[in-house]
């Protein structure tokens, strides 16, 4: 069975929990799935005082962890329509990655969250999707097999492109049931791919 990473970066803990259901996901479609975050570049002392949850158990990744893995779910919250600095200056480091081919035809997905409905999902996940198609790897989205993300019913996340949620302007939005579905259905789904790939 393929080997799946699990990459994200969370400040408040709404990506660290979408991460969490990436992960089950791909595991129940029998990958074995390890979940890493990328380093907080936020000093401890602003960070605490910004209340960022400090406390997360996933060990911190290096850029080489990377090549290790059949597959990469890379997810962060948006920045103003783009993917955070902490995110964008891990993946920047992979120029030995890129230059040598590293990852070159593994499968790559992406997951986001945003404080609106439009505050800019879709863009963050692009930006990703731009980072993984340069790296070389065959990108994953979020297909329709998954038919919550079309109801109208509820403020709801996810798109085509990849899961998301949406937290609130002030982050006391938790990613819903329906969201967390998605989440596990992506990583379900991207993890069936890379049994198909490599395993």
């Amino acid at each position: 069975m393929s080997k799946v990473l699990v990459l994200y970066y969370s400040s408040y803990g709404h990506i660290e929990k979408m991460a969490q259901a990436v992960a089950e996901g791909a595991r129940e479609a029998g990958a074995t799935v390890d979940i890493k975050r990328v380093p907080e570049l936020v000093p401890e002392e602003v960070a605490r005082k910004a209340y960022y949850k400090l406390d997360q158990e996933a060990p911190v990744a290096s850029i080489e962890d990377l090549a290790n893995y059949d597959a990469i779910i890379i997810g962060t919250g948006t920045r103003f329509g783009r993917i955070s600095s902490q995110m964008a200056n891990f993946l920047d480091q992979g120029g030995g990655l890129w230059a040598r081919g590293a990852l070159n035809g593994k499968v790559g997905a992406a997951f986001t969250a945003t404080a609106s409905q439009h505050g800019g999902q879709e863009t963050t996940l692009f930006s990703l999707i731009t980072n993984m198609l340069h790296f070389g790897m065959v990108v994953v989205g979020l297909p329709y097999s998954f038919q919550a993300q079309a109801r109208i019913d509820e403020m709801t996340g996810c798109s085509p492109y990849g899961a998301t949620t949406i937290t609130g302007g002030d982050g006391s939005r938790w990613p819903s049931e329906t969201e967390l579905e998605g989440a596990r259905h992506q990583g379900r789904h991207v993890a069936e791919v890379a049994n198909r790939l490599f395993g």
